[in-house]
């Protein structure tokens, strides 16, 4: 008997054991690391944009009769270069076109550095295939200059056009450079400057979210070095030192937590008529009835001739208009789901259209029984 119960014991506790692993499995199956759920403040790309020229184009470029802009840029940049154009000149420049260059300053560049750059026209060039960006200055928000561009434009775009017809295939009005562009001037970042402290920011504002960094970062470091602001911001006590703030940091970012639940929501595209939602959509019991009127407007035109002996009459069109209306038979069905299957079932046997769905979705807000947050893009 005492064998008995000692086996019986031992297999409550296999149980027990097993049942620990299955819900760490899962917990971990969710779990993210912080760097895709934050970043560090301050640590962020910058905008860059730029105004030049791309010259080179096989007769492609602007019409300077109607982008006066671009042949007033080339004569400025010809007199800085020595050479003066006389007043009243009609620049003919089909092979120049005026563009705008962007790009992207990442964080901690420094001088030398290469960018990708993206080249756009501005006027009313029709392709930039071939074309040669001169040196451009790209400029930050307060307009002091980061980066030096130049270099030969990648069009993947093509188009032909003979005898009245034309083919195109993708965008020939903007291009890429790949390396197109040399850091100048770094952006000025001290992390820690205020006695080692660093600020996390999550990407999403959830208090719960927050709470869990903040507990999972202290389990990392054994030590109270994480604190929330508030449900964004999250406060770091980092080291004073350069290179053990980078493991500090790279520590934090690997850090795994299971973010909160996103809460219901449905958003809908009033433009594509999309409808989406997640998977704490819940639908309380409710009866709907859905129909659909449609008008149908037909018009047949007929000639009305004089007869063959009459005088004065003329041939006359005679339009013939006739207007039909259906209505489809609409019955109250019940909807009503518990998860986002059921949801998406109840909705489907109503054989709405995407457009009708969306507004059915407001009415059940309307009457309480959808349980989400709805928000229209």
């Amino acid at each position: 008997m005492r064998a008995f119960f000692v086996s019986r014991e031992f297999c409550v506790l296999r149980q027990g054991l097993l049942l620990a692993l299955l819900l760490v499995w899962a917990l971990s199956a969710r779990a993210e690391q912080l760097r895709e759920l934050s970043d560090f403040a301050g640590v962020r790309d910058n905008a860059l944009v730029g105004y030049g020229l791309a010259v080179g184009l096989d007769g492609t470029g602007d019409q300077t009769t109607q982008a006066p802009f671009t042949s007033q840029s080339l004569t400025n940049m010809l007199s800085q270069l020595g050479i003066t154009v006389p007043q009243g000149t009609n620049l003919q420049l089909r092979n120049v076109a005026a563009v705008m260059v962007t790009a992207k300053l990442p964080a901690f560049a420094r001088q030398g550095q290469e960018l990708d750059i993206v080249v756009s026209s501005v006027g009313n060039a029709q392709s930039l295939r071939g074309g040669t960006l001169l040196m451009t200055p790209l400029k930050g928000a307060d307009g002091q200059t980061y980066a030096m561009a130049q270099g030969n434009l990648l069009v993947s775009g093509v188009g032909a056009q003979a005898g009245g017809s034309s083919v195109q295939i993708n965008q020939q009005a903007s291009g890429r450079i790949p390396g197109g562009a040399l850091v100048e001037r770094q952006v000025p970042l001290e992390l820690g400057r205020q006695g080692g402290m660093l600020e996390l920011l999550l990407k999403e504002t959830d208090f719960g979210t927050a709470q869990r960094a903040v507990t999972a970062i202290n389990m990392e470091f054994g030590r109270p070095v994480a604190s929330a602001l508030n449900g964004r911001v999250i406060q770091l006590q980092g080291p004073l030192n350069d290179n053990a703030r980078v493991g500090f940091m790279a520590r934090v970012e690997n850090v795994d937590i299971t973010p909160r639940e996103a809460a219901a929501k449905v958003v809908l595209n009033a433009r594509t008529g999309s409808v989406v939602m997640n998977s704490r959509v819940t639908l309380r019991h409710a009866a709907v009835a859905h129909g659909s009127l449609s008008i149908i407007i037909d018009t047949d035109f007929q000639v009305s001739q004089p007869n063959a002996l009459s005088q004065g009459g003329q041939t006359a069109v005679v339009p013939n208009t006739n207007i039909g209306i259906q209505q489809q038979e609409a019955y109250l069905r019940e909807v009503e789901g518990a998860d986002l299957t059921e949801v998406v079932d109840a909705l489907n046997a109503l054989g709405a259209s995407p457009q009708d769905l969306m507004s059915i979705l407001q009415a059940l807000k309307a009457a309480g029984s959808l349980r989400a947050e709805l928000e229209i893009i």
